[in-house]
């Protein structure tokens, strides 16, 4: 149990790191995407469609055996949290695009009356209202990625999964220790879902 314990320490901070980075860049892609020129548009599309239509475990073992070979070398934890980031980044540009697309044009309107310049729109009148719209939404990637961090194991992360198996292995036992893994993630996965739901309900009051 206490090997397990330390694996699930693992897969919060792996969850925790991957979703900053997941949030970031998603803004960013989400931003990029708006842009008037194509040349902008264009790449940063592909970029995002080719990472959004690939497996997570395949991009993984990409940035653990691969970019070694060019020189870029990473810890387990530190490969994990950039894959886990960079994936679910291309998933919340889309909560983004849509948070932001849902602001009420009068409120675009509203800052041309006023004639705010474009980067006090956007970070005083655009992204506030848009954040509270996509808070809920951005929970819910948190807790497919919290589900998705037994992946990770196969890039030799010490996540609950790994731990498990190491305990399976050394006593051929299998059925306590992945029992206790998957007992765990629901004991965390459930509340957080039922939290996120009210805070769903509050936002939209």
């Amino acid at each position: 149990m206490p090997d397990i314990l330390k694996g699930l320490w693992i897969t919060v901070q792996a969850t925790f790191y991957g979703s900053l980075v997941a949030f970031a860049l998603g803004l960013v892609w989400a931003l990029l995407l708006r842009s008037p020129s194509r040349w902008v548009t264009w790449p940063v599309s592909v970029v995002v469609e080719f990472v959004r239509n690939t497996p997570l475990l395949v991009q993984l073992f990409f940035l653990f055996f691969v970019l070694p070979t060019w020189g870029l070398t990473f810890a387990p934890l530190t490969t994990g949290v950039i894959g886990l980031g960079l994936h679910y980044s291309t998933y919340t540009s889309e909560v983004y695009r849509a948070g932001i697309d849902g602001v009420p044009p009068g409120q675009w309107e509203a800052a041309t009356a006023l004639s705010l310049p474009r980067r006090r729109t956007w970070t005083a009148v655009i992204l506030p209202q848009a954040f509270r719209r996509v808070v809920p939404a951005l929970g819910n990637y948190v807790i497919a990625m919290f589900k998705d961090t037994p992946l990770l194991a196969g890039i030799t992360v010490a996540d609950m999964l790994f731990q498990a198996n190491s305990i399976s292995a050394t006593t051929f036992d299998y059925l306590e220790p992945i029992t206790v893994v998957g007992i765990l993630f629901v004991v965390i996965s459930y509340p957080t879902s039922l939290l996120l739901r009210a805070l769903e309900r509050r936002l939209v009051r």
